[in-house]
């Protein structure tokens, strides 16, 4: 989406990085790019590294373990690359349980 959004249209992008299978498809469809320019504000990178980061806060933290695609959002949050205005409430819906829990 971050690469249709760029381009103003949409466009064939590589599936890459730790959350790919959740997050990455190889393009933005026809019928789902208009949609999304007119429903999405924006969208944002976030880099693998804030991602795991963002799995181990969530885990060290409350102890929920999330799949890197379900902690994307915190970790845009906690990386700082999403910025809330003044006085904005915001949450964050972590999710998913496609996860090796030994590696926490």
């Amino acid at each position: 989406l971050y690469r249709a959004f760029e381009a103003g249209r949409p466009v064939d992008a590589p599936a890459e990085g730790i959350a790919a299978d959740s997050l990455a498809p190889k393009r933005v469809g026809e019928m789902m790019f208009p949609i999304a320019e007119a429903y999405v504000e924006r969208s944002l990178l976030i880099s693998d590294d804030d991602i795991v980061a963002a799995q181990k806060a969530l885990w060290d933290r409350v102890r929920i373990i999330s799949e890197p695609g379900g902690a994307a959002a915190f970790a845009a949050v906690l990386s700082g690359r999403y910025q809330p205005s003044p006085g904005e409430r915001i949450a964050v819906l972590v999710c998913g349980s496609n996860t090796d829990p030994a590696k926490f």
